[in-house]
Parts: C-alpha cells; structure tokens; sequence
C-alpha cells in the first residue's frame, strides 16, 4: 500500500546504518520526505543521497 505517508515529514535518527537506515528506506518507500539523522556526517550524507538517488525527498541533518 505504497503512499500511505504521502505529503509527511519523518525524522529517522540513527538513520546512517542498521534499522535505522531501514526505517528511512521503508518509510521513502510510503511516500514520506524523510530527514536523516545521524551524528556520523559521511554515512548520513550517502544514505540521503541515495535516497534522493531513487526519487525520495530526503534531507542530512
């Protein structure tokens, strides 16, 4: 049931890697514009580019 999150803002923290990387992944995927957050500036910034890579608005905070 993709686009259930259509028009929301998630805010995924710890969203570099693990689950939170699929929680940001999972959530893009329904629509949401997601704002990564992670304390780790290199892999929050390659997980929201690849985000936006696919098509999803995505952010590196």
């Amino acid at each position: 049931m993709a686009g259930r999150l259509k028009d929301k803002v998630v805010i995924v923290t710890g969203a570099g890697r693990g689950i939170g990387e699929a929680t940001a992944r999972a959530m893009a995927a329904e629509g949401a514009a997601i704002v990564v957050a992670e304390k780790d500036a290199l892999s929050g910034k390659s997980v929201a580019a690849s985000l936006v890579e696919a098509g999803a608005r995505a952010l590196f905070v």
